[in-house]
């Protein structure tokens, strides 16, 4: 635990924040409602905090533990590559950023409701995709790694198509916009990254040449 500290100790704080947040929202019913996002409200600019609130906390035990497990396999190491301070900048900012297309789409609808770290979290791999981009990324239960490039690309791919046909009880848009944004924020915050991604790919497509 005091590795993760001294590495990554801004991941460990939003880790153990998430974590605490999210079981106590689980068995208090005032804490939950006060911190879901309600984009109706919001877009009325009341409770605009809920923006950031509604990432600290999960519908579900299920939920949670999927978005810590990929918060745990890549926010600390983005956080060692990227830095402290550009870290927390990429994680609170598309938390914020990565669900406003879903206030504005879901203005009118009193009935929506939105909670997760889910955006935030799409940013952070996808900030780490920049950074790895031909790192074997894998889905759970199937044992086979996909570069990371390639998954990025299927899951932007899949995450637009669902937003739009409304599959399941899952806030695609965060997800979307999250990874876009976590795109975004990287090559700000690291104008380097994007030269190296771009070398690494034209390494890659050379070593297919020979």
């Amino acid at each position: 635990m005091e590795q993760y500290l001294t590495v990554a100790p801004v991941a460990s704080v939003l880790f153990g924040l998430t974590l605490l947040v999210s079981f106590i929202a689980f068995y208090n019913e005032k804490v939950y409602d006060k911190f879901i996002l309600h984009p109706y409200n919001v877009s009325r600019g009341q409770y605009v905090y809920t923006l950031v609130t509604s990432g600290f906390i999960h519908a579900d035990l299920m939920h949670l533990f999927f978005n810590m497990f990929t918060f745990f396999f890549f926010s600390f190491t983005l956080e060692a590559m990227l830095g402290h301070w550009q870290f927390a900048v990429l994680y609170m900012v598309s938390m914020v950023l990565g669900d406003l297309p879903t206030v504005i789409k879901h203005k009118n609808d009193f009935w929506y409701r939105s909670l997760g770290a889910s955006g935030a979290i799409s940013a952070v791999v996808f900030g780490y995709i920049l950074f790895q981009p031909f790192a074997s990324m894998y889905l759970l239960f199937i044992p086979i790694g996909i570069p990371a490039i390639l998954f990025g690309i299927l899951y932007l791919v899949y995450c637009s198509y669902a937003s739009k046909r409304g599959i399941g009880n899952i806030n695609h848009d965060a997800h979307l916009f999250g990874g876009v944004c976590g795109i975004i924020i990287t090559v700000l915050l690291r104008h380097d990254v994007l030269v190296d991604f771009i070398h690494a790919i034209s390494e890659k497509m050379q070593s297919f040449g020979h």
